[in-house]
């Protein structure tokens, strides 16, 4: 991951607009899931291989703050960029934003919890090793 983060390209579907034609404000929740998903998976591999061998590792959010910019609409073609903030012992913060060229519609902060049998356990170190926010 570079200074950047990760991106991850999305095209806007007639799925995610509402009636107004612009992309329903839930649609970037998952875009931005995407985002978190591609991350990892290009850090560490499938989660589903990470679950099964961190003996049932998962990740949940635990808080998200979204400001809401400007709209996109039906066929735009997003970027997703993912940014790794902060690293504590169970959680980490990630920087989120969904732009279409240069022009950051979206933006997130965003506090993911690493769980395993619905407690908060520490990060793995393997994955705090890849995960560590570029420095300055």
């Amino acid at each position: 991951m570079d200074e950047a983060g990760h991106a991850l390209p999305v095209r806007v579907y007639y799925e995610d607009t509402d009636f107004s034609g612009f992309v329903y404000h839930a649609s970037y929740l998952r875009f931005m899931e995407r985002g978190r998903t591609e991350l990892l998976r290009g850090l560490a591999g499938d989660q589903s291989d990470l679950h099964r061998e961190a003996k049932g590792l998962v990740f949940v959010v635990r808080r998200m703050k979204i400001d809401f910019l400007k709209p996109a609409y039906m066929d735009d073609q997003l970027v997703v960029r993912t940014t790794t903030r902060v690293l504590r012992g169970a959680s980490m913060t990630l920087s989120q934003d969904v732009r279409r060229g240069e022009e950051i519609l979206v933006a997130a902060e965003v506090t993911v919890a690493c769980v395993r049998d619905g407690r908060a356990v520490r990060l793995p170190d393997s994955l705090r090793d890849l995960l560590s926010p570029p420095q300055s």
